[in-house]
């Protein structure tokens, strides 16, 4: 089922009850997709959810996983005058 966002705000409960009872609402802006509703099943936990949306993230391929390490900078800084200092040097200081 579709819908916009303007009907369903208007009806709100009616979506809802029909995606906990397993029905797929397509909500569109300006007749573009832009949410799915759909009935959370009542094996999904926390960790299970977390799981499904790290496993879906890490097939965009502009997406990549962290390693839990703080990032490093730039090899080459971008300085704007010969002695100033790059902006990663400045938030380095700030976080002390």
């Amino acid at each position: 089922m579709e819908t916009n966002v303007r009907e369903l705000k208007a009806h709100l409960s009616e979506y809802l009850h029909r995606a906990a009872l397993g029905e797929e609402v397509l909500v569109t802006l300006r007749g573009k997709p832009l949410v799915r509703l759909v009935s959370v099943t009542s094996d999904a936990t926390p960790e299970t959810l977390e799981d499904a949306s790290i496993a879906r993230l890490s097939t965009l391929p502009w997406i990549t996983q962290g390693n839990g390490n703080k990032p490093m900078g730039s090899v080459n800084p971008v300085r704007i005058g010969p002695d100033e200092k790059c902006l990663a040097e400045i938030v380095s200081e700030m976080r002390g």
